[in-house]
Order: structure tokens, then C-alpha cells, then sequence
């Protein structure tokens, strides 16, 4: 029998000795330092935060308050809200030989902060490329005139 939390998904040991001493820290310095453990996440993001370099729980914290160990806690808020983003021009070559510029609009919005975090180094720039490569895709395939892209 293994205790969970000192098995290997665990901090381990040594990890517990460490959030055990920032937190005896925050009790010794508590009315200064409880102002840098709370911190307020807005109704539209979410905190994913992570005790000593692994995430802390499979859920992202918020929205409201939330407390975080000042030594051994870091957070990462994650923007929920509707996000849009302009994909540059492209040229393609019709069926007509023609060539057209080809541009787009892109909605897309975070279901899960943690994914979000854990998955992807960055969200936004990876959504635009995705973004610029179905465009590209979808585009190619086609055999169409210049009139079918102009007027459907």
C-alpha cells in the first residue's frame, strides 16, 4: 500500500516539507502576507495553478477568490471569453487561372483552461495557424471559378 499522495503523481516527500514551510511562513507573516495569497479571478477566466511545477487539480480554480502559497503555488489565468482573429490574405489559383486573394475571420473560444495550459505553449497563435491551414485545405481541394468564390 502506497500513500496517494507520495506516489509518483504526487510532490512527493520533500514537496510537502516545502508547501508545509510556506505555509507555516504565511501563518507566522499572516495580516501582511495574505494579501499575496488571495487573488480574484473574473467571472469570464479561470486559474490553473500549479504546486511546484505540476498542476494542482484537473479543474481550473474560479471564478472568485482564490489562495495560493506564495513560494510553492504559481497561476496562469485563462481568458474564457470569445476570441477573434483575422486570418491574412492568401493567394490561390482558380480553376479559370486567376489568381484571388482569400482571407477569413475566426471565432474560437477556451472550453478547458487546463488543456489550455498543458496541451498548447500558445493558444492563439496555434487556433491561427489551424486556422490559415484549413483555409488553405479546403481552398486547394476545390476546383472553383473565380465567379464561385465571389458569388456563391
Amino acid at each position: 500500500w502506497e500513500h496517494p499522495l507520495l506516489t509518483r503523481e504526487g510532490i512527493g516527500v520533500c514537496g510537502w516539507i516545502l508547501v508545509s514551510l510556506s505555509f507555516l511562513l504565511v501563518l507566522i507573516t499572516f495580516p501582511i502576507s495574505i494579501w499575496a495569497c488571495i487573488k480574484v479571478v473574473r467571472e469570464y477566466e479561470r486559474a490553473v495553478v500549479f504546486r511546484l511545477g505540476r498542476i494542482l487539480s484537473k479543474k481550473a480554480k474560479g471564478p472568485g477568490m482564490i489562495i495560493v502559497l506564495p513560494c510553492t503555488d504559481t497561476f496562469i489565468k485563462v481568458d474564457l471569453r470569445t476570441v477573434t482573429c483575422k486570418i491574412p490574405p492568401q493567394e490561390i489559383l482558380t480553376r479559370d487561372a486567376v489568381t484571388a486573394q482569400v482571407d477569413g475571420v475566426v471565432h474560437y473560444r477556451i472550453h478547458s483552461a487546463v488543456s489550455a495550459v498543458a496541451n498548447v505553449t500558445d493558444v492563439h497563435s496555434a487556433t491561427l495557424l489551424l486556422a490559415q491551414t484549413a483555409l488553405r485545405n479546403v481552398l486547394g481541394t476545390q476546383k472553383s471559378s473565380l465567379r464561385n468564390l465571389v458569388w456563391p
